[in-house]
């Protein structure tokens, strides 16, 4: 059977969500020091993250994290934002290496 792992050797950033989009949040690099990819997931029910430069804004319409963790491809972009589905919800955010 074969095994898909990712490689996590930095630490990520964990953010709340609220009602209104929030301000971009710098994407935390790898170890060696570039965006490339993301986990993202949520600690429970979900919210909307965008990822974009510093002046990037989510809404309802974004990438919709969930409990189940997703590998992003953020490459090109330097920030993130978020905002709750229907309640304000924990969202974490790690770089992958690769």
């Amino acid at each position: 059977m074969a095994e898909e792992a990712n490689t996590i050797l930095k630490t990520g950033t964990t953010v709340t969500t609220g009602a209104s989009s929030s301000a971009a949040i710098a994407i935390p690099t790898n170890k060696g020091g570039t965006i490339r990819y993301v986990r993202a997931v949520a600690l429970a029910g979900g919210g909307y993250v965008k990822f974009g430069s510093s002046a990037v804004s989510a809404t309802a319409n974004d990438i919709l994290i969930t409990t189940v963790p997703q590998i992003l491809c953020v490459a090109g972009c330097t920030h993130f934002a978020h905002i709750q589905a229907s309640s304000a919800q924990t969202i974490n955010i790690t770089p992958v290496e690769g």
